[in-house]
């Protein structure tokens, strides 16, 4: 339409939203002159309130001159001058992105306190390995699109060499009862109470969503979520309650499916319009926790964590089962989520965005890569990272600089140099992509203590 930003300005239309909604209401006008779009442009700026009703110049129209109810529904933030200063673990292996991310959210007006764990790298708004503390706000982008993601621990009852001994059954049971990818789940009925919990009918958005959880309850999502039979060997006084030594174990890592991605985006949207923030803060936009769509998301937020825990029990149940092996003890950790905490004897909402809560005596699983090993440990619930640790040990490069700077033979002879066989996967989940996690692990000597070590055999992952 060749209109130049500094003529729609000169019109009166000064801030970004006012000339991005300008643009778009053009478009239908697309192929008249220059002259008549501004003369449209004009005529609406000088009168907004007669186009309130008009379906092209409408949004326009009230945001030039908001009804009454319309004003009260968004108030405009700043941010700090200063940001609240916050722990950073691991520095030397963390980029400069990711502190620049955590940087802009503790400029935040509701930041309390964060810290960035060492397996930290650049997300969308929060990065993944932040934490952060607010009043009674919750972000829903800093709680991230996979709601309640997680790690759960099964320690089996077959012996170490389990894993060697029964390759080919092992691999005949992870094509049969698991499921990966966007779409799609199991072929067969899954049974869970979760699917008659009676916060699926409490909103419009979360009784759409429930065909979708009965379709994909027991699968897993795509890009690093795997499921993974190993050995796990085990220290003296463990956290599990078990005789030291080496056992068979499975590992899985997965999330909320489709459900934690659509009740993610549409809160975010809905943060975003009644929490106006400066551009490049726009993805910290918050809900109040007393507010209708702040309960709402708490609500779907928490739902959606159980959703994924449910998916969890049942890939462990279903692969169990097949293989008549039984579970000698369990554990799981999620992260993608955030939690009321007391913080200092303040009650504060904690976002772990790719973070393990690390509260002191609490248990939970740090994995590596595909060929790199994973970590049993118990918090000891360090006040300067908020209770929290690394989630992984953490990407080097980005998805797509893996997919370009490694070939799947290189990837598939690294693997079998470590003894791992995979099952699917992508050159985004290749093993040189990832931080050395026993790095990690040395950055947070006081968050954690190490209780047993895991080491994968047999993985299964999304294909490419």
């Amino acid at each position: 339409m060749a209109i130049r930003p500094k003529e729609l300005t000169q019109l009166g239309l000064r801030s970004d939203i006012a000339r991005s909604l300008a643009v778009n209401s053009l478009k239908p006008y697309r192929y008249r002159s220059k002259d008549e779009l501004l003369s449209l442009l004009r005529a609406v700026v000088d009168d907004p309130d007669a186009y309130k009703s008009d379906p092209i110049w409408g949004k326009l129209a009230e945001h030039l001159s908001p009804s009454p109810e319309e004003a009260l529904a968004f108030r405009t933030y700043a941010l700090r001058e200063e940001a609240v200063s916050f722990k950073t673990y691991g520095n030397p292996f963390i980029e400069s992105l990711a502190k620049q991310q955590m940087q802009m959210a503790m400029r935040l007006p509701v930041a309390v306190s964060g810290a960035l764990m060492a397996d930290a790298h650049p997300g969308y708004g929060l990065p993944v390995g932040g934490v952060l503390a607010t009043e009674n706000q919750v972000i829903p982008y800093a709680v991230g699109v996979d709601i309640g993601c997680r790690m759960s621990l099964s320690v089996l009852d077959s012996g170490a060499q389990f894993a060697r001994r029964y390759t080919h059954q092992i691999k005949a049971a992870l094509r049969a009862c698991t499921h990966f990818g966007m779409d799609g789940g199991l072929p067969f009925r899954q049974e869970h109470e979760i699917l008659d919990c009676p916060e699926f009918f409490a909103t419009d958005l979360l009784k759409r969503l429930h065909g979708k959880a009965v379709r994909q309850l027991g699968s897993s999502g795509g890009g690093n979520h795997f499921v993974e039979f190993g050995e796990l060997t085990l220290f003296e006084d463990n956290v599990l309650g078990l005789s030291p030594g080496t056992y068979a174990a499975l590992v899985s890592h997965s999330g909320s499916r489709g459900m934690g991605a659509t009740i993610a985006t549409a809160y975010s949207e809905i943060a975003r319009d009644q929490c106006r923030l400066p551009r490049g803060a726009t993805n910290f936009a918050w809900l109040d926790l007393d507010s209708e769509a702040g309960a709402e998301y708490w609500l779907s937020m928490n739902l959606a964590g159980d959703f994924a825990k449910a998916c969890h029990e049942q890939i462990h149940k279903n692969l169990t089962r097949e293989l008549g092996v039984s579970v000698l003890a369990t554990l799981s950790n999620h992260h993608n989520f955030a939690w009321k905490e007391d913080i200092g004897g303040r009650p504060l909402i904690v976002h772990r965005k790719g973070a393990t809560p690390a509260g002191k005596g609490v248990a939970g699983f740090i994995p590596g890569s595909m060929a790199s090993p994973g970590y049993l440990v118990v918090g000891c619930g360090e006040d300067a990272s908020l209770s929290s640790a690394s989630h992984g040990a953490g990407r080097t490069m980005s998805r797509q600089k893996a997919k370009e700077s490694f070939t799947r033979s290189a990837m598939r002879k690294a693997l079998s140099e470590k003894g791992v066989t995979l099952m699917g996967g992508s050159l985004e989940e290749t093993p040189s992509a990832y931080k050395d996690i026993d790095q990690i692990m040395a950055c947070q000597t006081g968050l954690v203590t190490v209780h047993g070590k895991f080491m994968p055999r047999i993985v299964r992952m999304n294909k490419e």
